[in-house]
């Protein structure tokens, strides 16, 4: 099977195409470098460097014909889209569209898009699932829905199917350590460096912590199942941040305490999903527990201490 990838050189996206490559599908990468990383790139991929807002998207297309379209590309900095909410419209809505309408020029027959946790604000239930109310807190939350809804567009007028897996609070290797990097990311890379880390608030805020491999693992079962559906992607539990922070001390064997500052505004207090509808209609389920997550990410960046870190990127 011939697919793409796009944002495949970024955090989660080059997980994805790992288990692509070794599902022996014929994997093409559309990445711009912005945020994704020349290293992260599989050597069994085809690699194009492009946008999806850009005309390069044609071509690539037109000559790979990917079956499906797993499209990962996105601006993910909440705080930028705050900001910058034109630039973020311009990556995540109508890069978004602009694939899609390249995808039914060129008869693509399924598009797996990245949405986001973010698209349901502060939960009123407890654990969230696909009926909870669509209530995003963030420009970033608006622009990771609203594909959803030209997804369903597509496939109602044009026959272009398409499965949305919105993930929880994705860690591992590869995740930026700056920025809006992720909490674990964050961590890990100071404690690595003698640094104590900024705990906001209490610590005893939650969230759904899931390990990038299991995520890449559901976007794969997502190729043959899940048509026109949305889907969590989570492990279904709550993990507060003083309790990750314990781990990754221990995995670390750091002595350095955490500082803590001030709550953010906006933040949610506690937040987890349920990802029974994936495990009905794909057959998925998180493999990884946290301990086992936390490992493999600490092992990875103590062997990239060394290097520079990078700049604020997406997945």
């Amino acid at each position: 099977m011939r697919v793409l990838v796009t944002g495949g050189a970024g955090f989660i996206g080059s997980h994805v195409v790992d288990v692509l490559v070794s599902a022996g599908a014929q994997v093409a990468v559309l990445d711009d470098l912005s945020t994704g990383r020349f290293e992260n790139l599989n050597p069994g991929a085809n690699f194009y460097r492009g946008s999806i807002e850009g005309a390069e998207l044609v071509e690539l297309i037109e000559r790979e014909r990917p079956a499906v379209v797993f499209h990962q590309a996105a601006q993910v900095d909440v705080q930028r889209s705050l900001r910058e909410p034109l630039a973020d419209v311009k990556t995540n809505i109508s890069g978004t569209l602009n694939l899609l309408e390249v995808c039914r020029r060129f008869g693509v027959k399924k598009v797996v898009y990245a949405s986001s946790a973010a698209v349901y604000g502060n939960p009123s239930y407890l654990p969230v699932d696909e009926k909870h109310p669509v209530e995003p807190l963030s420009c970033y939350g608006i622009s990771k829905y609203v594909p959803e809804l030209y997804l369903e567009t597509y496939r109602h007028l044009y026959g272009l199917n398409y499965t949305v897996l919105r993930y929880a609070n994705v860690y591992g290797p590869r995740q930026d350590v700056q920025g809006e990097g992720g909490v674990v990311a964050v961590f890990t890379w100071k404690l690595l460096r003698g640094e104590s880390p900024c705990i906001f608030g209490d610590g005893e805020q939650t969230r759904d912590f899931i390990y990038v491999k299991d995520v890449a693992a559901a976007n794969l079962a997502a190729i043959d199942g899940g048509n026109g559906m949305v889907l969590n992607i989570s492990t279904g539990a709550p993990v507060s941040v003083n309790t990750l922070f314990a781990g990754l001390k221990e995995i670390t064997g750091s002595p350095l305490g955490a500082v803590y500052g001030p709550p953010r505004p906006g933040d949610i207090t506690h937040s987890y999903l349920s990802a029974e509808r994936a495990g009905a209609a794909v057959g998925w389920s998180p493999r990884y527990s946290l301990a086992e997550g936390l490992r493999e990410t600490v092992a990875h960046y103590a062997e990239k201490s060394s290097m520079p870190p990078c700049g604020a990127g997406r997945g």
